[in-house]
């Protein structure tokens, strides 16, 4: 299962993709805009920061951008921080199931989860940004 923070990590660099200008974003206008609490989102922006996809400018105009291509940046890069795994026994690299070696399902959720994480790696941030531009009715011709 997706934790909160993975949740909120993807909404947020799909806020400031839509939202960095010449100046960067800040928290307080992410927390305004997605309902997120600022205390909460300063975590979410440091695990996006630790993990090299957004950059933080400091002072009275501080805040943050991406730091990655929003067309070759992934959700699934994004999504990171904890597994996709449909099930317990795919979480690590190792199953350590008792029924691995003779569960009928296995095979069925391995396959699954293949689905899961290729779809994860073939949306771009950018198409998400895309579609949450459409969606507002925001597109200037």
């Amino acid at each position: 299962m997706i934790s909160t923070k993975g949740r909120y990590a993807l909404r947020v660099m799909i806020d400031i993709g839509r939202h960095q200008n010449a100046a960067p974003v800040s928290v307080k206008d992410i927390s305004s805009r997605q309902d997120i609490s600022v205390k909460y989102l300063e975590q979410v922006v440091s695990i996006l920061s630790k993990a090299g996809l957004i950059r933080s400018f400091r002072g009275n105009a501080g805040g943050y951008k991406l730091n990655v291509d929003p067309e070759k940046c992934t959700a699934g890069d994004i999504l990171c921080e904890g597994s996709l795994s449909p099930v317990a026994c795919l979480q690590d690299e190792n199953n350590y199931c008792e029924r691995s070696s003779y569960c009928e399902t296995l095979d069925f959720w391995r396959g699954f989860y293949d689905v899961i994480n290729k779809y994860a790696d073939s949306v771009t941030i950018q198409d998400l940004i895309d579609k949450a531009v459409g969606a507002n009715g925001s597109y200037c011709i």
